[in-house]
């Protein structure tokens, strides 16, 4: 792409940052539309994996993040009685390799802080329709914003602009959700694991370490606690019946609670799956969740959106004319991604449901079956994101694996959070 282009992106989600990082340095004009009017993350903390360090890494960012973030080496799940479901260790598949545990507004803040070039942000505007062929959208005041040669919708999970742009193939709610925040990490002893407990599919609770962010310097934990959807908005939650539920799975991730107006202070998280047969049409492409929305029980969201970013930077810079460049896009991603979606439908269950019977399976058959190489290879491969559809490697940069070792590393003592319900409330809906 020679000449550059004026695109539109709609949402400053992590796709949509990335994306005007990206382009922008490449010299085309970028605008963003963001819905709102006050710029902040949605959501508390996630895994950052291999793949979606190396486009980091290829952003000039990756040494900021690890500055921030807690090195993750494995990820490991039990009952509530001490039976180990699964024990997913990195060194296994690459001594080099490591999770990063980040929170949301700490890797929010630095691509904002990298997006320098050609800088254009229209908080505030909620988009509502997009004249793919002409390049326009159209806000909910009715105003018309035209001229562009790209148009990329990247407002998440819940878009309502997808379907301007394709028909779903698939595009349902999951029927459960979840409640996160974050909590000082203290003296946490799982530093460097991504833990989780499950009763059954009925309750899971999860506790990850997301180290620091740069307006923040106290470490944190994120907690995930699994909760049907007709739960979540109920506004006559049994606080103390919250509690016992919680402690009864894990008391000890109870106790990093204190201080928190638990479940009242607690962000929301739904889920969608979502499907489609194609990705673009005329001027406008899908991008991240609003493009591919899956469960978070693989842990993907944020790598994959980070890589349809790159991946629609190097179409267009491969590709003289923007409809071949997004189908080369569009062919790349969907080769990648092709496995995820059917793992992530197939594993929710077991994870988020009232499917006692297959979780018992699960209780008895994960850890055993993680041991055997064949299906320990590709169980981490699925983890770090180095899948590609069902039988190929997602292959890193070259070199990539070697320079994660030269990376700083954070130390993160243990600092003394304030106990401020209303300051960790404001924490927990970042």
């Amino acid at each position: 792409m020679r000449t550059p282009l004026r695109i539109a992106i709609v949402g400053y989600g992590t796709g949509g940052q990335a994306a005007a990082v990206l382009l922008s340095r490449d010299g085309h004009r970028v605008e963003v539309f963001e819905r709102a009017a006050e710029l902040g993350p949605v959501g508390a903390g996630f895994l950052l994996q291999p793949v979606g360090q190396a486009v980091l890494w290829d952003m000039g960012l990756l040494d900021a993040a690890c500055m921030h973030g807690a090195r993750i080496a494995s990820l490991y799940g039990e009952t509530a009685t001490g039976r180990a479901v699964m024990d997913m260790r990195y060194a296994e598949l690459d001594a080099r390799l490591f999770g990063l545990g980040l929170q949301r507004g700490a890797l929010f803040q630095l691509l904002d802080a990298a997006w320098t070039e050609h800088r254009v942000l229209h908080r505030g505007h909620r988009i509502v329709d997009v004249d793919v062929e002409r390049g326009a959208l159209v806000d909910g005041d009715g105003r018309r914003h035209s001229g562009f040669d790209l148009v990329i919708v990247a407002d998440g999970a819940a878009s309502v602009l997808r379907s301007r742009v394709a028909a779903a193939a698939l595009d349902r709610p999951y029927p459960w959700g979840a409640q996160w925040c974050l909590a000082p990490m203290g003296d946490w002893a799982s530093a460097d694991v991504l833990k989780q407990r499950y009763i059954r599919a009925r309750r899971m609770a999860g506790m990850l370490p997301v180290g620091t962010r740069p307006d923040d310097p106290v470490p944190r934990l994120s907690f995930f606690w699994s909760v049907p959807v007709g739960e979540l908005d109920r506004v006559d939650v049994d606080r103390e019946a919250w509690r016992r539920d919680v402690a009864e799975v894990w008391p000890e991730a109870l106790a990093r609670l204190d201080g928190i107006d638990a479940p009242n202070a607690l962000a929301q998280a739904r889920y969608r799956d979502t499907t489609h047969r194609h990705w673009h049409r005329g001027r406008a492409v899908l991008l991240g969740d609003a493009a591919h929305a899956m469960s978070p029980q693989l842990g993907q969201g944020v790598n994959m959106a980070l890589l349809d970013a790159q991946a629609l930077r190097d179409a267009l810079r491969a590709e003289a004319m923007v409809p071949t460049a997004l189908q080369r896009y569009e062919r790349e991603r969907r080769a990648h991604l092709s496995a995820y979606h059917f793992w992530s439908r197939a594993l929710t269950p077991l994870f988020q449901s009232e499917r006692d019977a297959a979780a018992r399976i699960r209780d008895l058959t994960f850890h055993p079956l993680s041991r055997l190489p064949v299906a320990r290879g590709m169980m981490l491969r699925v983890l770090t994101g180095t899948r590609r559809g069902w039988l190929s490697t997602f292959r890193l940069p070259r070199g990539f694996a070697d320079v994660l070792a030269t990376l700083p590393v954070a130390r993160h003592e243990a600092v003394r959070a304030p106990v401020d319900a209303r300051r960790d409330a404001a924490v927990a809906i970042d």
